[in-house]
């Protein structure tokens, strides 16, 4: 078999990508790199506004099913929404290639959203038992318990097929918040979201490409191949 380059393709697309045409270019893109026949593919991407179901999905939880268009993913977790001013960062990477460990790899993927996030001066956070990536929110009241407020600014979800990724990740640059309405984001109902705009920051989707870029390499696992 042809032993590709070590190093992930970096695309980033114009304009918003249909969802249909991104589910499309994952899987054909992941089966390339399980034949050994494409490098492997970090995908940056925009979407038209759109909710998207995991397979945790729960109907309750799409509160507002006509708002916009509803696509089964078929990644883990439950409802997330994709659109306009969120950086999409889709991994398509060979996990085989870097150690067989799903659990490893999806804290990778939580160490690189926060090591991006630290360009910025964002202290982004980790919760058990709520996926994705959070930031504290002093400006906003204490919950009930007292501790501080927290919004989740970057999602997680990804799906794998012969150890190989496909979906990846989600960065709130500065997409229009009232969008989350329409769902239950990940089926927490508690805390908000957030974006890095809404924090203050006048940060553009080309800065965050660039910390993305910049953090990838010291947060995920690098490849183990055997020597050709």
């Amino acid at each position: 078999m042809h032993r590709m380059s070590q190093t992930p393709e970096w695309i980033t697309a114009d304009g918003l990508t249909p969802y249909p045409d991104a589910l499309a270019f994952m899987e054909a893109r992941a089966e390339a790199i399980r034949a050994g026949t494409a490098p492997e593919c970090i995908w940056l991407v925009e979407h038209p506004p759109l909710y998207t179901s995991g397979t945790s999905a729960r109907i309750e939880d799409l509160t507002d099913p006509d708002r916009f268009p509803v696509f089964e993913a078929r990644r883990g977790g439950q409802y997330t929404y994709h659109g306009p001013g969120q950086r999409v960062a889709y991994v398509m990477l060979d996990v085989g290639a870097r150690g067989h460990d799903v659990r490893r790899f999806v804290q990778d993927l939580e160490n690189w959203v926060i090591a991006a996030l630290g360009e910025f001066n964002v202290r982004g956070e980790i919760r058990p038992g709520r996926v994705g990536v959070w930031v504290e929110r002093p400006d906003k009241p204490l919950q009930f318990d007292g501790s501080p407020a927290e919004d989740k600014v970057a999602a997680i979800g990804i799906r794998l097929r012969k150890w190989v990724s496909f979906h990846g990740l989600s960065i709130n640059v500065e997409p229009d918040l009232s969008h989350f309405d329409g769902i239950v984001p990940c089926g927490i109902r508690d805390h908000g979201v957030t974006s890095l705009v809404d924090l203050g920051l006048p940060v553009t989707m080309a800065d965050v490409d660039v910390a993305l870029r910049k953090t990838f390499d010291s947060s995920i696992t690098a490849r183990q191949d055997a020597p050709a």
